[in-house]
């Protein structure tokens, strides 16, 4: 083994490209390139994210090395996402990853997405960070298409515990948010008005699912029949209310989620947790989580904002302990779309 480990992540699964260099766990750079040409159409559209990431990959791969301080020759192994993701998105990322692991005769290290997310928590910003989460730990899971609690036992064995049944906590957000005319994506939007407005001026469904399991489509069918309703009586409501609307709508979303996490972390008497994902970037979840540590004595591992989204770091920390562990990926590994952890 290197006496260095050095791990190039590239993440190309929906429609950010970024590459990441991790030196021994250490974050050595992360570079992000993201594709402003959706917000016309209100949700990305696959074929023009996939153009994007050919056109992106080769300098932000550039860029990550160069930001590192190190040359492609010191690179011991290419971790890649495999999925789950936009096929044609993954393609170019795994294209890529093939071709630079081939022509450096060096390891190919396959990461699921999901898997990613979680072990992001792991990233060291220097070599004293010692602010990493002890196994067994519960993580939430929360982006534009995942709602997970998962039982993390170790950088390699996960156990989800509770999931959507249909909508995603993210999804929820960006839909609700499109509704109101606040374009796309509208969870950010969401979370920057509802700082304004008052959380319990109105109240919306909550739904009654047993175990740890969530739902979001109800709550998304009660916002949209009461703004219905109220439009009908004031055209203006919307505009008349929109702070409230989204503080509302925001803390209905995160009572939804951190009643089943509370149910999970009783029932396990796991004080340990963690948050991940997209959605892991909202300030009403964010101050929830510092709630419940207070209130409940857990221990919480909330990510920095440079890695709730999707970006290579997480990609590449996964990668170092599989190369840790010897597992590396075929040279006609192919990517999947969708797959669980």
């Amino acid at each position: 083994m290197d006496r260095m480990v050095t791990i190039l992540g590239i993440e190309s699964s929906c429609d950010d490209t970024s590459a990441a260099v991790i030196r021994d766990g250490v974050i050595r750079s992360n570079v992000i390139a993201g594709q402003a040409v959706h917000e016309r159409y209100g949700g990305v559209v696959p074929e023009l994210a996939s153009r994007a990431h050919q056109q992106n990959i080769i300098p932000v791969v550039h860029d990550a090395l160069k930001q590192a301080g190190i040359t492609k020759e010191e690179v011991s192994a290419v971790a890649f996402t495999r999925g789950p993701g936009l096929l044609g998105s993954l393609l170019v990322g795994t294209s890529f990853a093939k071709g630079f692991a081939a022509a450096r005769n060096i390891p190919l290290i396959e990461v699921n997405h999901l898997q990613a997310h979680v072990l992001a928590h792991f990233i060291k910003e220097d070599e004293n960070d010692a602010n990493q989460p002890s196994f067994p730990f519960l993580c939430l899971l929360v982006s534009g298409g995942n709602s997970q609690i998962i039982l993390v036992k170790s950088h390699s064995e996960m156990e989800i515990i509770g999931q959507t049944i249909d909508d995603a906590a993210g999804e929820a957000f960006d839909k609700c948010a499109k509704v109101m005319g606040l374009g796309y994506p509208g969870g950010p939007v969401v979370d920057r008005l509802a700082k304004l407005g008052n959380p319990e001026r109105f109240s919306f469904s909550k739904p009654r699912i047993e175990g740890y399991d969530y739902s979001f489509s109800g709550l998304k069918t009660s916002f949209l029949y009461f703004l219905r309703d109220a439009l009908k009586k004031d055209p203006d409501f919307i505009e008349k209310n929109k702070n409230d609307l989204c503080a509302s709508l925001q803390k209905t979303i995160v009572d939804i989620l951190m009643d089943k996490l509370y149910l999970a972390t009783r029932n396990l008497e796991i004080k340990e947790v963690a948050v991940a994902g997209g959605v892991s970037a909202n300030s009403g979840l964010r101050n929830a989580f510092e709630a419940y540590s207070r209130k409940y004595g857990w221990k919480i591992h909330i990510p920095r904002f440079a890695y709730t989204t999707d970006n290579a770091a997480m990609v590449a920390i996964t990668g170092y302990f599989k190369y840790l562990n010897g597992e590396f990926a075929a040279p006609n590994v192919a990517p999947y779309a969708r797959v669980s952890i």
